[in-house]
């Protein structure tokens, strides 16, 4: 099946008719604004904006309107205009694709094709050619329309009255689904079969016919697939909304997800199929179903309980599109013939006495009822001719007893009260039994809100089919009256399907199979039913759901689920686990890889429970380790099938979930980690999880630390205390971050100036404090930290005094030092994935999850993993501020290796009072790589080895010899490791974030020499000299920042103060003049292997690529920004942010783009004289192009500089970068004048 065919198919169809549906109604006068007024109008003719309506066609107009009128509520015409619209268009897509099938399987009952040729090659549609072959019955008239419309060649018009025609006669065999058309509705249907992008051709052309024909690689599935992809774009709104909950009319749509079918297989075959084969112990069925799952010793329990195949009862409360009753219904043919019965009896059977479905959605509704049919024809040629229909409904709610027209009518009579109407069920001199009465009223207020509560609801243990008898009899025999019709119209048909639905709702099943809807933003309603009816589970309307099924089923009946994953583990859904775990039991499950199943955007899982406790183990498969999306997780399910033995296959006992701290669903624990958990003790016995802070606006609040003057940040705070009346404003604010193990992700700083007094009072429009500034005791204490969001895999750190943190930098504390260091170097090995993932293998891992990881303390060893611990964190801790992103960083190892180890070597480098710095011995770049290299790479590996180190440890201590290895991948560690090409990059370490490269290493070089430019570092003093406050210029002797902060960068030499000129200036500086041939080689050819010149390579590389880098570096928070005029680089300048003033884009308009403009008009004028002197012309002609166009975006750029120019923009470092970067570009009448580069 050609699912990307199908998905183009839909979405663009949905598209496409419902903006054809809008152009016809705007030709009538109709559109979202309102409905027009009529240009002309007589009794038979109508005439709107030039386009001219016969007399059906004003009538049809006059019903839309009409229809309108009654949907409008509140003044909100566009919102049911649009409703409207999509109602209409969705019933002619059901109904197209509907035909598709039938027409590709031969299901249509003269056997004669409506949309297609029944010859190759050919485009007209059968029907067209074969009108009168058909078993469609035409009047006189029509006959001679028909042949009118062939001889004026109006096959258009020919086809769509065909085809209305067609679908009306279909009403006969499937009259749920082809319900006679609204007349109005013919004159929208938007299909033509001439139009090349209209539905029709798409299908017919684009759609692999394949894809419908069951006796190819087609099922009935493909309607599911296709009425999915139709609602796709929909949904995505729906769902992504970050607030807000779910409307009732969306939730169908936000929470119908298609099964896929090997999934609906292995449900319906481990509940269905299993129920019947474990009372039939001669049965054959296992041999056939090639889902079903036995234990490894391939022994099934039999249960001595005989029932026949009519007896058996199977419920789907959410049923879609119907494909878990389609799969459901070939099964029960496999029981019937297994017990001797024909094809037309067992059909038969099983749509009257064993399928019943549920949904909230009249449109799923229709399309299960399709399938389901379908399959009747199927299995029996002449079903459609038998009369037979399903039990299968959708919920109807009561307030829709009377639609709008009668309750005016009613109203306008000043008899009946209204409110009364809604509750009760009496009318005069037809309903005359007032028991019956009572349970119409019952029904009504049950159902009141049926199209949100669906199949959740419960009904009362009435006599339904005696209540809907007595509905017919009440139709029969009412009064006449104007009140008796409109009971008639509107109370009968409503009561009816609500009767049906309580009947199916009151029944008990044997097996129910569901993908039940994914819910957690409930509206009002909703809420309010569900905490009052499903408190301990309302975490998700499809937990809900699991508890619900159990009422509706017999004891030891089973369930069948696909649900997200979540359940199994996060303690949102703990009494959930307890309840099943206790009381009934899982029979099998499988646990899908995180994002296999992409459609439905969370990951899943699939399982059966058993409404009853369950003597024998359960069968688990383990797929998480495999990615590839679901094809894969097929494959691998039939493999274990095949292979028991395969090492993902498991059989658990449920008792043991009860030794786990919140009865995690976790199959594959071994004995010897079951243990671990009743002799470890909780980390929250030991040390403090605690919540940090949350901001409600961390835009607002928090900045990454270069964005802010250095001298307000403070680095050391011990308490909250000290924040009082302070100097500083902004403070180390732990955030979690990117996968980093020890030690690191020290990046954001926090606004908490005078104790988070504005954090503190920080309220919404109403009052209510929006922040929640909790756990405050505990700031600015050491801890071992993680980040909340670990998509890149568990990994935690040590963090010293000094910072607050945040709700998503996860933290615990202690005050004894050891204790958590001890802790801290358990939880680095690869215990920590192992067992968190049994409480909580999502992305989001809480301090929940963290405080019940069991701790087994060993006195003789703490020593020692204390002892590497420390060695780890000052591993961890030097690779971090070796990089000047760190607030730490001292000197680049490129500039002065021998300061680099020395600082290593200190053993309390922050007591280090000495930061002058001498010069290098060192005089090649080249040699301070090179050992640069080598000692990074010693570090990467010792810290390896004493990560596996503890892993030995502890996997001894723990007894998980069998389970887990002491190896670590180098993928997995999180310092740098230094290689000199891509090329040498080994497929261990690819996918390491931390690994460099001899170009990202030169890179960081000419980034620190670009701050020695401007006055940030300085080469006569270690760390940072200036980020913000008072310019010292004594603090730099060696090498003179720029004097006016302006650096331009240009493709030639036009400036003797560029920023070439300066970077060799820095070169010079740092290792002598001697050499700088060699070192400007060695860094041309890190960054580039073309044959140019050294200089013209890193003058290239600043033009082209070193703000890109920069803003890599620092995360799109640049403090270099780049003035630039556009893509013909005709001007490019670097300022630094913390030395900006009112003055500076003035100055850098004056002093350097006026300036360049004048060398570019000299440069051209001298090529003009080059040009006319036929020296070297033709290359001269292609230089005077390039600087005329460089010019010319030179003085569209100075229009924009002169506006700002002259308007002396501040900034205020505090706002942080993002506001500032739009600051100085924005005029005062707040235009925005794009000078500076893209931040991207």
């Amino acid at each position: 099946m050609d699912k990307v065919a199908l998905r183009n198919f839909a979405v663009n169809a949905k598209e496409k008719m419902e903006n054809d549906i809008k152009r016809k109604l705007e030709l009538m006068g109709i559109t979202e604004k309102g409905i027009g007024e009529e240009t002309v109008k007589e009794d038979d003719y109508l005439k709107i904006n030039g386009q001219e309506f016969n007399e059906k066609e004003v009538k049809q107009r006059e019903k839309i309107i009409e229809v309108l009128k009654t949907r409008k509520k509140n003044e909100d015409f566009k919102k049911y205009f649009n409703e409207f619209v999509e109602e209409i268009a969705y019933t002619w897509f059901n109904r197209i694709i509907v035909i598709r099938f039938m027409e590709v399987n031969d299901y249509i009952p003269d056997g004669i094709r409506i949309l297609s040729s029944d010859r190759e090659n050919d485009r007209e549609p059968q029907i067209i050619r074969e009108v009168f072959d058909t078993d469609l019955e035409f009047s006189n008239d029509e006959k001679n329309n028909v042949y009118k419309l062939k001889e004026e060649n109006k096959i258009e018009e020919l086809f769509k009255f065909l085809f209305i025609k067609k679908c009306n006669k279909l009403n006969e065999i499937l009259p749920e689904l082809f319900e006679e058309a609204e007349d109005y509705s013919e004159l929208l249907l938007p299909i033509s079969i001439n139009d090349e992008e209209g539905i029709l051709r798409k299908l017919v052309d684009e759609v692999p016919e394949e894809s419908f024909d069951v006796e190819k690689e087609g099922q009935i599935e493909v309607i599911g697939w296709l009425y999915q992809y139709y609602n796709e774009k929909k949904k995505n709104e729906i769902v992504g909304m970050n607030k807000g909950n779910i409307a009732k009319e969306d939730i169908p749509i936000a929470t119908q997800i298609f099964t896929t079918d090997w999934i609906v297989k292995y449900m319906v075959q481990n509940s269905l199929g299993k129920y019947w084969i474990e009372r039939n112990p001669d049965s054959k069925l296992k041999d056939k179903l090639e889902y079903f799952v036995t234990p490894k010793n391939e022994e099934i329990a039999y249960i001595d309980e005989k029932i026949s195949p009519e007896e058996i009862k199977f419920l789907e409360p959410c049923m879609g599109s119907g494909h878990i009753l389609v799969h459901a219904f070939d099964i029960l043919m496999e029981i019937y013939r297994e017990a001797g019965y024909s094809d037309r009896e067992a059909v038969k059977n099983i749509i009257e006495k064993n399928i019943y479905g549920l949904d909230i959605d009249k449109r799923a509704y229709q399309l299960t009822y399709f399938a389901v049919m379908i399959k009747g024809r199927e299995y029996d040629r002449r079903f459609f001719t038998r009369g037979i229909s399903p039990n299968l409904t959708y919920t109807e709610e009561s307030y829709l007893l009377f639609d709008n027209e009668s309750k005016k009518i009613l109203e306008n009579s000043k008899k009946i009260n209204m409110e009364e109407l809604r509750t009760n069920f009496y009318l005069d001199g037809a309903t005359t039994d007032d028991k019956q009465n009572q349970v119409g009223e019952y029904l009504i207020r049950t159902f009141e809100d049926a199209r949100e509560i669906g199949s959740l609801i419960k009904v009362e243990n009435f006599d339904y089919d005696s209540f809907d008898r007595y509905l017919d009899e009440c139709r029969d025999r009412y009064t006449g009256s104007l009140m008796g019709e409109i009971w008639k119209e509107n109370v009968y048909s409503t009561m009816k399907q609500i009767v049906k639905t309580a009947k199916i709702l009151k029944n008990k099943y044997h097996v129910v199979c569901t993908n039940p809807p994914y819910l957690n933003k409930y509206n009002p309603k909703l809420k309010k039913f569900v905490e009052g009816n499903y408190k301990d589970y309302k975490g998700d309307l499809f937990s809900v759901f699991m508890v619900r099924v159990f009422d509706f089923l017999v004891e030891d009946g089973y369930s069948g689920w696909m649900t997200p994953m979540v359940w199994m583990f996060i303690k949102t859904y703990e009494e959930l686990r307890k309840y099943i775990i206790l009381n009934k039991s899982i029979v099998t499950l499988i646990q899908m890889e995180y994002s296999a199943f992409e459609e439905a955007v969370v990951p899943i899982c699939s399982f059966v429970l058993k409404n009853g406790k369950e003597k024998e183990k359960g069968l688990y498969f383990k797929l998480s380790d495999f990615k590839g999306g679901m094809e894969v997780q097929d494959q691998k399910v039939l493999e274990a099938l095949e292979n028991k033995n395969c090492g993902y296959f498991y059989e658990a006992n449920e008792k043991n979930f009860e030794k786990i701290p919140g009865m995690p669903i976790g199959y594959w624990a071994s004995d010897n980690l079951l243990e671990d958990f009743e002799k470890g003790i909780r980390t929250s016995e030991l040390i403090e999880p605690r919540q940090g802070l949350a901001t409600a606006d961390n835009d607002r609040f928090l900045r990454q630390w270069y964005e802010v003057k250095e001298e307000k940040i403070s680095y050391n705070t011990e308490s909250i205390n000290e924040t009082e009346n302070s100097k500083y404003k902004w403070y180390p604010c732990n955030k979690g971050g990117e996968r980093r193990q020890w030690y690191g992700n020290y990046d954001y700083v926090v606004n908490w100036e005078n104790n988070g007094n504005e954090i503190r009072n920080f309220k919404d429009s109403n009052g209510k404090l929006r922040s929640r500034p909790q756990n405050t005791n505990y700031y600015f204490k050491k801890a071992i930290t993680w980040s909340k969001i670990t998509s890149g895999g568990f990994s935690i750190r040590f963090r010293e005094e000094g910072s607050i943190h945040e709700t998503a930098g996860m933290s615990v504390f202690s005050s004894d030092n050891k204790r958590l260091k001890y802790i801290l170097g358990i939880i680095s090995t690869k215990l920590s994935n192992y067992i968190f993932n049994i409480f909580n293998p999502t992305i989001n891992l809480n301090t929940g999850d963290f405080e019940l990881f069991p701790v087994i303390e060993n006195e003789q060893i703490k020593p020692k993993v204390i002892s590497i611990v420390d060695d780890c964190i000052k591993i961890s801790k030097y690779d971090w501020n070796t990089f000047e992103i760190a607030w730490d960083f001292k000197v680049s190892p490129l500039v002065n290796f021998e300061r680099y180890i020395e600082n290593y070597n200190i053993e309390d480098e922050e007591n280090s009072e000495n930061k002058k710095v001498s010069s290098t011995s060192i005089k090649t770049i080249k040699e301070a790589y090179s050992q640069y290299k080598e000692f990074t790479n010693n570090q990467f590996l010792k810290l390896k080895e004493n990560e596996e180190e503890l892993n030995r440890i502890f996997i001894d201590i723990y007894g998980l010899q069998d389970e887990l290895t002491s190896d670590v991948s180098d993928k997995d560690i999180t310092i740098a490791k230094i290689f000199d090409t891509d090329d040498e990059i080994n497929d261990e370490i690819k996918g390491n974030n931390y690994v460099l490269t001899k170009a990202d290493v030169v890179k960081q070089f000419i980034s620190y020499a670009v701050g020695c430019m401007f006055g940030r570092y300085s080469l006569d003093e270690e760390g940072l000299v200036f980020a913000g406050g008072e310019f010292d210029k004594n603090k730099y002797s060696k090498f003179i920042p720029d004097e006016d902060n302006c650096i331009p960068i240009t493709d030639s030499e036009y400036f003797s103060d560029d920023i070439i000129t300066r970077f060799v200036e820095f070169i010079k500086t740092v290792y002598g003049e001697e050499t700088l041939e060699e070192n400007l080689k060695f860094i041309s050819q890190a960054l580039s292997n073309k044959n140019d010149t050294p200089k013209d390579i890193i003058r290239e590389y600043f033009l082209k690529n070193f703000y890109e880098d920069h803003l890599k570096r620092y995360k799109k928070r640049p403090i270099y920004w780049l003035y630039d005029a556009g893509k013909k680089n005709g001007f490019k300048a670097l300022i630094y942010m913390h030395r900006y003033s009112e003055q500076t884009t003035a100055k850098v308009r004056i002093g350097y783009l006026h300036e360049l403009q004048k060398h570019y008009e000299r440069r051209a004028s001298f090529l003009k004289d080059e040009i006319e002197s036929n020296n070297n012309r033709k290359k001269a002609e292609q230089e005077l192009k390039k600087i005329k166009s460089q010019l010319d975006e030179c003085k569209q750029f100075d229009e924009k500089m002169n506006h700002l120019s002259s308007e002396y923009i501040s900034i205020d470092l505090d706002d942080g970068v993002k506001v500032n970067y739009e600051k100085v570009q924005t005029g005062r009448d707040g235009k925005k004048y794009e000078i500076l580069g893209k931040v991207k």
